[in-house]
């Protein structure tokens, strides 16, 4: 199957992840779509299940030994609006001398290039193993990802990531720390405040706090090879209370902070555990909190990948602040970094496109990389 009639298929299968169990697919139907495709190639195919029997990573390997290249890549997307597309974002449409489609550009476009590409080697004899690998859920929990860190698979010299990158070498990325700060009061009748705990009232000390945390990290910590070189701290979404007679009974807020690379997650989390779990002593409320997060990404210093990927695209190596898989392979042991077709303006909104000028150079781009690490 060619270029066209892949990237057809795999726009089609809907595989949104989301935290919001109502609107959350599973990605097992594109995981066997792709692995259908790389059996048929001639590539040892492994389907790794997750907890959830719908979602699914793939650890797809063309030849064998030690040392080799992963192109990796995430099979779910975001949720979508369908009434704010042109078109359905489950078909692929050409206009424009651009793809149209969920997932074009965030990530499912760069399976088909890494597909093509492969095409060349088939009857190459390959000295290292070329491993394409897809996960699942790298738009929700990660759970792909640290699926395969906790098994410790796959292993090889190098891992390219191809997310959205405008073919830009990207050697740096920061984190994302996902919170969610629960606080349980008391309702009661409003005419008499004793009646109950105002769990509102927490929630405004507790935005002081934070907010004194936004001005604390962006003083202490920067790094000039960030467009925006501090940590940020954004207050996302509240919610609280349900009539204005009521003493509120419940409140919560979701906020994120995305940290430098070096900054270590536990310890920030601990932190805000230290000065917000606190807080509720005063008002008689019980303060929890749920984390997630992702941690930053820096590439060796003498990352051989980050050299090539330079040379090769004439861009030099950039830092972005949205978090990727790379941490998670780097773990591992490969010499990561990020590197795809697609602009990062494009996804998450809706007639998400891949511009199609990129396609052959990034086929070109994937073949040389197979050169270098596989033959």
């Amino acid at each position: 199957m060619n270029f066209l009639p892949m990237l057809q298929a795999l726009i089609a299968s809907n595989s949104i992840s989301s935290v919001n169990a109502d609107v959350d697919q599973g990605n097992r139907e594109v995981i066997d779509i792709l692995a259908t495709w790389l059996d048929d190639l001639g590539f040892a195919t492994e389907v790794m299940p997750l907890d959830d029997p719908r979602k699914a990573n793939l650890i797809a390997t063309l030849g064998t030994g030690p040392g080799g290249l992963v192109l990796a890549g995430h099979t779910d997307t975001v949720p979508c609006d369908e009434g704010l597309w042109q078109q359905s974002p489950f078909k692929l449409t050409e206009r424009d001398n651009r793809f149209y489609g969920l997932g074009v550009c965030d990530m499912k476009g760069f399976f088909p290039l890494a597909i093509e590409a492969a095409k060349s080697f088939l009857d190459k004899p390959l000295q290292q193993p070329l491993i394409i690998l897809a996960t699942a859920d790298e738009e929700s929990s990660m759970a792909g990802a640290r699926a395969l860190a906790a098994a410790g698979k796959p292993k090889a010299r190098a891992a390219l990531i191809g997310e959205p990158t405008g073919m830009k070498p990207i050697a740096m990325h920061k984190g994302i720390m996902i919170e969610k700060l629960l606080i349980q009061g008391k309702s009661g009748h409003s005419s008499n405040p004793a009646l109950g705990n105002n769990a509102l009232h927490t929630m405004h000390d507790a935005i002081g706090v934070l907010r004194a945390l936004q001005s604390e990290l962006k003083a202490n910590y920067h790094n000039p090879l960030f467009a925006i070189d501090y940590p940020t701290l954004n207050l996302g979404c509240i919610h609280g209370g349900d009539n204005p007679n009521r003493i509120c009974g419940h409140s919560e807020l979701g906020f994120e902070i995305r940290p430098l690379p070096g900054m270590d997650i536990s310890e920030l989390q601990g932190l805000l555990e230290q000065r917000l779990l606190r807080l509720g002593a005063a008002e008689g409320t019980q303060v929890s909190m749920q984390h997630f997060g992702v941690p930053a990404f820096a590439a060796d210093e003498d990352s051989e990948l980050v050299a090539l990927c330079e040379k090769l695209t004439g861009h030099r190596s950039e830092s972005v602040a949205f978090a990727t898989e790379a941490p998670y392979l780097h773990q591992l042991g490969m010499d990561a970094m990020v590197l795809g077709p697609g602009d990062i303006n494009q996804a998450h909104q809706p007639d998400e496109y891949l511009a199609t000028e990129r396609i052959k150079p990034m086929i070109k781009l994937l073949e040389e990389l197979i050169a270098y690490y596989c033959l």
